[in-house]
Parts: structure tokens; sequence; C-alpha cells
């Protein structure tokens, strides 16, 4: 499966969350240092980067937001304000564009993702990040694409990316959703000839990095099961998984928290962060364990 020839143009759309982005206040303890890099040949092969305002001499540690939107929709550029946010707390925020269906299918989106890491883990340093510190976050699909690309080493290795993440944080994502039942997941996954090698829950082992999982009770388009069953399984399996319940809060909404004016309705960025600094901040008894391969 791969890319997909388009017969026409598809039709402007304005997304609210673009709306959203641009009408809010953000963090005043970041900002945008970066705009339109790339890191592949195709126009959504696209990152911008964020970092706190304040002056630091040593580097920083790394953050790469993957966005939500059924992987049929997203651009980079509404996610501004989880940039700032995540960025506010003092990390260098990497927030990738990503090849989207109609135009390409599974797992093309995937590789893109892995891409968007192998140049994070490449060129992180010139932006003020440490290499040997980076973790990955999603919302939504993008929360999917996180977790695949840290569970799968299949995806890791054919992005030529070695197994170096120090954590991922999941919000609201799908990772086990299959027989597919829903109308998004069939349009997606349904034609994959293995089902099962697409689900995260597939790839779970001992080493893979400690998780993170938020999920909304009133969450009824990625149901909580999906953040309860990744972490029973990654227990299992010895891992380290952590999963937090916002209660009153949807699909939607745990997004919307990240926000500075509905942050008051659930601690998320809070939660994140504590995450974050745990497993972000260096020990000096561990060396880096991992390099691009």
């Amino acid at each position: 499966m791969g890319v997909v020839n388009r017969t026409q143009a598809e039709p402007m759309h304005i997304d609210p969350l673009d709306i959203f982005n641009l009408l809010i206040p953000k963090d005043r303890g970041s900002s945008r240092i970066a705009k339109d890099l790339a890191y592949g040949p195709h126009e959504r092969h696209r990152l911008d980067i964020y970092a706190p305002r304040r002056a630091n001499a040593q580097s920083l540690p790394v953050i790469v937001f993957f966005y939500g939107g059924s992987w049929e929709s997203g651009r980079r550029q509404a996610y501004a304000f989880v940039g700032h946010a995540l960025a506010s707390l003092g990390y260098v925020v990497v927030v990738p564009d990503y090849r989207l269906l109609p135009e390409v299918e599974y797992p093309l989106f995937l590789d893109d993702c892995a891409a968007a890491l192998r140049w994070v883990r490449s060129h992180s340093a010139s932006y003020g990040g440490d290499s040997g510190r980076i973790a990955l976050a999603g919302h939504s699909a993008g929360a999917y694409n996180a977790m695949m690309v840290a569970l799968d080493p299949g995806l890791r290795t054919k992005a030529g990316v070695g197994p170096f993440l120090k954590g991922v944080a999941g919000l609201s994502g799908p990772y086990d959703f299959f027989p597919f039942d829903g109308e998004v997941s069939r349009r997606v996954f349904g034609a994959v000839p293995d089902g099962l090698a697409t689900q995260p829950i597939s790839h779970v082992t001992k080493q893979a990095p400690p998780l993170w999982l938020g999920t909304g009770d009133a969450d009824r388009m990625v149901l909580p099961r999906n953040s309860d069953s990744l972490k029973r399984l990654l227990r299992a399996a010895g891992g380290q998984a952590e999963v937090h319940h916002y209660a009153g809060i949807d699909h939607a909404g745990a997004l919307l928290a990240l926000s500075q004016p509905l942050r008051f309705r659930a601690p998320i960025l809070r939660d994140m962060g504590v995450f974050f600094e745990r497993v972000l901040t260096p020990s000096p008894a561990l060396a880096d364990d991992g390099a691009l391969q």
C-alpha cells in the first residue's frame, strides 16, 4: 500500500482548530524559534520548533508532538498552542506535518513520523535540543502514530532510527481497535492484510519506553479502554505505563485542555509535565542508550 493518485483537487476546508489557535493567548514563556523546516522531499514533510524564551546555556530535552485528525486532516500551524504549552515547561518542542489520506495509505503516514524523528535526532542540537533526551507525544491519531513509532521496531529500522526514546505520552489515542468496526478505522486500515499488526498493543515488549496515557472518561470517539488495555499489556510484559482518567473530558476536550484558557478543565499539561520531567531528567549513571543506525 502506498501513494494514491488524486483525480481532482480537494476542496478548501477551514478547520475550527485553526480559528481556536489563532484566537487564544499562548504561553508567554515560549516562542516558535523555527518554522517550515524540511525533514523530507514532500511538501508535507515540514516541521516547526518551539522553545522556552529564557536563555539556557545547556541543551534542553526534546518532545516531538504528532497531532491527530483521523489520519485524514490536520496541519501543524493549528497546534501552535500545544507547541507553546509544552515548550513553556522547559523543552524544545517539534511539531511536524505528515502525509494524510487519501494521498497516502497505511503505513506511509507512520513512515513520515519515523522520518521526522530521525531528522530531530540528527538536527535538534542546532536548535538547543539534546539529541540524547527525546520523547514523543500525540493526541488521537497522533498518539497512535507516536506509539507505533515507539513500539514497532520495523518502522524505526526502515527509517534508520535506533531505540533511543526516553518516553511517550499518548492523549486520547486508539491502541486496541481491531476488528475494525468503525467507519474511520475501516477506511484507514481495512485493506491491510494483517489487521493485528496495525495495533500498538501487538508490539508491546519489555523494551518499550515508559508510557504516559491520558484519556477522558467522556470520550466516545476513542474509548478509554484503549489506554487501559495498552497499560495492562505493557505492565504484564514488564514495562512501565500509567493511565490518567479525566472526569467529564471528551475527545476534543482533552486536547483543548492543553491550551492556556482551558487548562482549568483538567490537569493534563501538569500531569504530562511530571512524566516528562521524570523520564527526561539525565541520569549520570546511564549512558546514551541508542544511536542512528
